[in-house]
Parts: structure tokens; C-alpha cells; sequence
């Protein structure tokens, strides 16, 4: 791809220019035409988990560290379809925006800087989080598997998720040669991400090692965060390092996303 000759700017910089927000912008018009399916993959698939799952699983399993299975997989899948949600986004919809549509070789033709079309498409992923985190909440509310208020707490670690996942998700974007490429991604990363973070089943009793390692990845940090919120639990201790270390993660891959797509586009 050919493009304007590089911009000088940094992360940092441009988030608070402001100039991603007519990124933001863009994708919000474009999505509004396709609202209607664009929801139903977002927030029917969680949905049904957290009803089949929840109810059919949960009767055999009875209550889960003093909780419901119903409430223990609701907090865990609001967590999870944020995931998923910007993942999605930060993969196909961006890629075909970057290398099929060369949309973003047309924002270098004006006041944009990559690092503003980086930050709008993250942000633009993490604001889908945030609405397909919500309808899970609102669902498992009705369902009487939320304890109180503070569970509105959840929205900003959500979109904080969104954030994270998008970041990552974007890496593997402007690496990618094609479509086939994101297996790879799935496969060796997010698969066992959404199996080991505890979505589905508490990980007290797995091998000391699954733990060190679930540890490691970011969603069982957000759960960690949204599991006490949505139960009336106490916050664990360790609170600040876990939305450190969704800081930490979503700050490196966006820095790295950023460089490589400088490398692949800038050239």
C-alpha cells in the first residue's frame, strides 16, 4: 500500500488530541446499517450459553464458591463476550478495513496519524464490548443472577476488556496476510484463554501449573474484577493489580500494533 509520508505523534499524544474520535465516528455510522445482525452474533451466542448452560449444567452442579451456577457463569460470560466481541472487531472488521477496503491508506491522506486510527479502532471495539457486556448484565439481571447495584461496576471493566482484547486482536491484524491467518489466533491463544480463565468452572482444583499460567491471561483478571460485583462478594484483595494488568496489557498491544502496522503501511 502506498500512503502519506509518516507523522511524527505517539499513543499518548493522539489519545488525548482527540483525533480518533473521527475514526470512532466513521465505524459508528458504518455499524448502524448493520446494527440488527451485528447484535444478534454479538449478544446471541453469550445468551444462549448463559441459559443452556447456566440451567440445564447448573442443575446437575448445584452452587459454586457460595454462589449459583446460574450467577457464576453470568459473570463470567459478561466478561467473556466482551472478549469476544472486540476480538472480532479488532480482527476481520479491521483487517478488511486496513488491506480489502484500504480505508485506512485513505485516513493517511488526512489530519489522521496511524496512532489515531489505531486508538479509534480499539476504542470503537471496546464501545461494542461495552454494549454486548451490557445486554448480558441486563439479561442476567432479570434472571435474578446479579446482587445488587454495584454491579454497574462492571460496565468499565468490560469496555477495560474490550480495550485489551481489541489491542491484541489489532497485533495479529497487521501481521496477517489473510483471513486464514486468525486459526492461528483462535487456536493457540483465545481458545484456551475463554477455557482457562474460569468462564465456565473455578480453577481451585485444576494443576498448580494451568493456574500459574491462567494467571498469566487477561480475561481471568476481568473476572477476578466482575465475578464479586455481580454477586455481592467482597473485592478480592488485589484489586489495582488486576486493572493493572489489563493497563499493562492493552498500553503494550497497542504500542506493538502501532509499530508493526508502521513497518507495513509507512514503508
Amino acid at each position: 500500500m502506498s500512503a502519506a509520508p509518516e507523522r511524527v505523534s505517539g499513543l499518548t499524544a493522539s489519545l488525548f488530541a482527540l483525533r480518533w474520535v473521527a475514526v470512532w465516528k466513521r465505524h459508528a455510522r458504518v455499524w448502524r446499517k448493520l446494527a440488527g445482525p451485528a447484535l444478534l452474533g454479538n449478544i446471541g451466542e453469550p445468551l444462549l450459553y448463559l441459559l443452556a448452560l447456566g440451567y440445564g449444567l447448573g442443575s446437575f452442579i448445584g452452587e459454586l464458591q457460595g454462589m449459583g451456577y446460574v450467577a457464576f457463569l453470568a459473570s463470567g460470560l459478561v466478561c467473556a463476550s466482551a472478549m469476544n466481541t472486540a476480538t472480532f472487531e479488532g480482527l476481520y472488521s479491521a483487517y478488511t478495513r486496513m488491506a480489502v477496503q484500504e480505508t485506512w491508506n485513505a485516513m493517511l491522506y488526512t489530519p489522521l496519524d496511524l496512532e489515531d486510527i489505531i486508538i479509534g479502532e480499539a476504542v470503537w471495539a471496546a464501545s461494542k464490548s461495552l454494549l454486548s457486556a451490557s445486554a448480558i448484565l441486563l439479561v442476567a439481571t432479570l434472571l435474578g443472577a446479579v446482587q445488587g447495584p454495584q454491579a454497574l461496576g462492571v460496565l468499565p471493566v468490560a469496555f477495560l476488556t474490550g480495550l485489551c482484547f481489541s489491542g491484541l486482536a489489532l497485533v495479529v491484524t497487521v501481521v496477517a496476510r489473510n483471513y486464514d491467518f486468525f486459526l492461528y489466533y483462535f487456536t493457540l491463544f483465545l481458545t484456551p484463554v475463554l477455557l482457562l480463565s474460569g468462564v465456565f468452572f473455578p480453577l481451585d482444583h485444576m494443576p498448580t501449573a494451568i493456574q500459574f499460567g491462567a494467571e498469566l491471561f487477561p480475561l481471568s483478571h476481568a473476572i477476578a474484577l466482575v465475578r464479586p460485583w455481580m454477586t455481592g462478594q467482597p473485592l478480592a484483595d488485589g484489586t489495582w493489580v488486576h486493572i493493572a494488568v489489563l493497563l499493562a496489557y492493552t498500553v503494550a498491544a497497542l504500542s506493538l500494533a502501532t509499530h508493526l502496522c508502521r513497518r507495513r503501511i509507512l514503508r
